[in-house]
């Protein structure tokens, strides 16, 4: 029984139409002159292809062919030694990270766990499965948190004095009310701007929920 429902989660999470081939992130360390934004992408993708678009300096590596704790774990420690290599060799840098769904997980469990010891950063989260909402709104790794496993099971803010902006439309993967029939249509097409990092501010604190802006 557990196996049947960890294969239908990992059916929720994936992300249809990019690329299962995993590869190692980038080494060279990007130039210190303005913003540094690295992304993460969500099941299935790789660091390369990540359809994640704009001025973009770093892609994470990460194995995201299972969507579970394993993967988000490995993903924050790869996310972790990049944003922090990156800040020894350019310390007044702003870091922008985004991630998309699985990759959104691993983007919120890295500001839950540094936001106290690493400054001028903000973070964009797209169809975020932690994410949490009013009663009933929860992103939906919530109900499978067994099974998943930490740190991806659990849906939390916790995201100290980092601006973060979470951007979730009407996608049961970051919003279990809107029913399970909106996957995987809503959770691949509602985002044509959001893979866009120059259409997100270096200081955006905010969450957009099914069209409507809301205050963090």
């Amino acid at each position: 029984m557990r196996r049947r429902i960890a294969a239908v989660l990992a059916g929720l999470l994936a992300t249809a139409g990019i690329s299962l081939a995993q590869g190692t992130a980038a080494q060279a360390t990007a130039p210190c002159d303005g913003t540094y934004t690295i992304v993460v992408g969500g099941t299935g993708s790789s660091w390369n292809n990540d359809g994640f678009r704009g001025n973009i300096q770093q892609h994470v590596g990460y194995p995201t062919q299972i969507p579970n704790g394993a993967s988000v774990r490995a993903g924050v420690n790869e996310l972790n030694r990049l944003v922090r290599d990156q800040r020894a060799a350019c310390p007044g840098q702003h870091v922008k990270m985004g991630g998309y769904s699985l990759g959104a997980a691993v983007v919120h469990v890295w500001v839950s766990e540094n936001w106290n010891t690493f400054d001028n950063v903000n973070a964009i989260l797209v169809a975020d499965p932690k994410r949490q909402g009013p009663p009933g709104t929860n992103g939906s790794t919530t109900p499978f948190g067994v099974f998943v496993g930490a740190p991806l099971a659990g849906a939390d803010r916790n995201f100290g004095n980092v601006p973060v902006k979470t951007v979730c439309n009407w996608d049961y993967i970051c919003d279990e009310s809107a029913g399970i029939w909106t996957y995987p249509n809503n959770h691949i097409k509602n985002y044509p701007e959001d893979f866009n990092m120059d259409h997100h501010n270096d200081s955006a604190n905010e969450q957009w929920y099914n069209g409507v802006w809301y205050p963090m």
